[in-house]
């Protein structure tokens, strides 16, 4: 019984931690992670790796047991990433994320063992970046090898004996796009000019215009006057029309009447001057007759 005690003792006995098991499912190689390699929390040694196993249902898959610590905070939204340490090359298992209001991880359904989310790690983020950019530069090399083609390359050069050409048109007629050139800033010059004159012409308008809008009130309140008047002078006419004209036409019939009288006393005088004096003859008895009224 002693001998029995010391070696319970000495395998750890009533010391001995509690562990309890995890899954861990990867998709990426798992590459110097050995059995017995630490399972770190947030850099805190917590457990060990159990088993390391590959899914025989999906090859592309690597089954990892932990045995972590009883009463580590394994929460569900806990990440686990393979990591190296240092220069070694040494795989470790971390654990991290895991906030205080996360209930604990479970086992779910059939699955012996609750499973803990994984995550892509550093190795396999730069190895997917490096495909991409391999596989960009890689078609950047063909597109650079389709535009160097040799009917691309003749092209090049025609377009470069052309840009020569032209250099030396250009290079031969220097002085006279030197001279067109001065035209055209004495143009823009003169049209500086033009554009400050017109501006001077623009207010003289502007002036013009706000006088012709007076004079235009003022025509307007010069017709409600003149109609004010035609008014007054309409009335005027009317009156006159109503109670002058008949007196009018009565003073016109006797002035006719009175000048029917004296131009029969002008053709009785120019036939007998005498009468004015004398009066008026009387017309002598003819045969038969007496001088004694009817």
């Amino acid at each position: 019984m002693l001998i029995a005690i010391l070696l319970w003792l000495a395998s750890g006995g009533a010391w001995q931690k509690k562990y309890d098991t995890y899954l861990a499912v990867e998709d990426e190689s798992v590459a110097g992670l050995n059995v017995d390699a630490p399972v770190k929390y947030n850099g805190v040694t917590v457990g060990k790796v159990q088993d390391i196993q590959l899914d025989t249902t999906n090859p592309q898959r690597v089954n990892l047991l932990f045995s972590i610590e009883h009463g580590t905070p394994v929460k569900q939204d806990t990440i686990v990433v393979l990591k190296t340490q240092g220069l070694t090359g040494i795989a470790y298992v971390e654990l991290s994320g895991g906030s205080a209001a996360s209930p604990m991880l479970v086992a779910q359904g059939d699955t012996p063992y609750p499973q803990i989310q994984t995550k892509p790690s550093l190795a396999a983020r730069l190895e997917n970046v490096l495909t991409s950019v391999l596989a960009k530069l890689d078609s950047t090399s063909n597109n650079i090898n389709a535009i160097l083609s040799p009917e691309n390359q003749a092209a090049f050069r025609n377009a470069l004996a052309d840009i020569a050409v032209v250099t030396r048109t250009l290079a031969a007629r220097k002085d006279s796009i030197d001279s067109g050139l001065a035209d055209g800033a004495t143009t823009l010059k003169n049209t500086a000019q033009a554009s400050a004159k017109l501006s001077d012409l623009t207010d003289r308008v502007a002036r013009a215009a706000d006088s012709v809008n007076t004079m235009g009130t003022e025509v307007a309140k010069t017709s409600v006057s003149a109609g004010k008047t035609v008014d007054v002078i309409g009335s005027d006419v009317r009156h006159f029309s109503a109670e002058t004209l008949p007196e009018l036409e009565r003073l016109l019939g006797e002035l006719s009447t009175l000048s029917g009288s004296l131009r029969q006393l002008t053709d009785q005088t120019r036939r007998d001057p005498r009468g004015l004096i004398f009066g008026r003859t009387p017309v002598p008895v003819g045969p038969g007759e007496t001088g004694e009224p009817r």
